[in-house]
């Protein structure tokens, strides 16, 4: 929820031109981010220093799980409405748990669609209230 609703101010923020875009900002807090995570991943990562195909591979991970999905978002956010924007990220489940079955042959357990059907009904009745 957190991520929707602040998300959605950093968008939206960036778009009446208030300053750094909802991407700008989103580049900036990446770079905080990987700072203050670097000295606990350090260790872990630096048997790859040593292999320029692990390094490059690492990068391509990165950009494909966090610089290209949070920026699409950024992007979608600026555009969407705060409800229409969650309805979409609620469809995510669905749709990975479609491809899971037909490519994977992940069968779903009749949990896992109830669970996935009561989040996506949930954000689609939900109203917001009016502001007076």
């Amino acid at each position: 929820m957190l991520y929707i609703v602040l998300g959605h101010r950093i968008a939206t923020a960036g778009a009446q031109g208030a300053g750094p875009s909802g991407v700008d900002r989103l580049g900036a807090a990446m770079c905080v981010v990987a700072v203050a995570a670097t000295p606990w991943g350090l260790g872990g990562a630096l048997p790859a220093f040593r292999h320029p195909v692990l390094l490059l591979a690492g990068a391509g991970v990165g950009v494909c799980s966090s610089v290209i999905p949070y920026v699409a978002d950024q992007l979608a956010m600026a555009r969407l409405s705060r409800a229409t924007f969650s309805l979409m990220l609620a469809l995510l489940p669905v749709f990975a748990t479609i491809i899971g079955a037909v490519v994977l042959r992940q069968v779903p357990t009749v949990q896992d669609v109830a669970g996935i059907a009561l989040v996506v009904l949930g954000v689609a009745i939900h109203q917001e209230k009016e502001s007076k």
